[in-house]
């Protein structure tokens, strides 16, 4: 079972041992970097663990400011990778920003040269967009209406 737990003080150095694949180091920030970020957005960041039958196997930091949701670094371990765990804590990520702050559009970036990524978050069901940041393109959920 995947799911995403607060980050404390039990868990954070465990937090920070967690490291990208040689392949995507380059793309995503360090625990330990994300972690002072969230600090410096203190208000709007939410940075959780992300855990496996209680096993740490991921990160993710997501921010939900500006009435903006977004999902701004997000990995799983390279000892943990290719299990499922990575589209089943996105999928959580998607869950809990609509289920606590009603989002109805989700945007993560992502670098424009890794393919891997925005090839793994659209089969989440984003979307790319024509909006960049720096060297980061923007991909965006839309979330339908529920009916009444």
């Amino acid at each position: 079972m995947v799911e995403l737990r607060t980050i404390h003080q039990d868990n954070f150095e465990e937090c920070l041992n967690l490291h990208a694949s040689a392949i995507n180091e380059g793309f995503v920030d360090s625990v330990a970097y994300s972690l002072a970020e969230a600090w410096v957005l203190y208000d709007g960041a939410r940075p959780f663990a992300i855990y496996a039958n209680n096993v740490l196997v991921g990160y993710v930091l997501m921010y939900i400011g500006e009435n903006n949701p977004q999902i701004i670094n997000f990995m799983i371990d390279s000892r943990f990778q290719k299990r499922g765990y990575g589209s089943a804590a996105a999928k959580l990520c998607v869950e809990y920003l609509c289920k606590e702050y009603n989002a109805s559009r989700i945007s993560l970036p992502v670098d424009q040269e890794n393919i891997t990524a925005q090839k793994f978050w659209s089969n989440i069901g984003f979307e790319l967009t024509e909006d960049m940041e720096k060297d980061y393109l923007y991909m965006r959920l839309y979330i339908p209406e529920k009916s009444v």
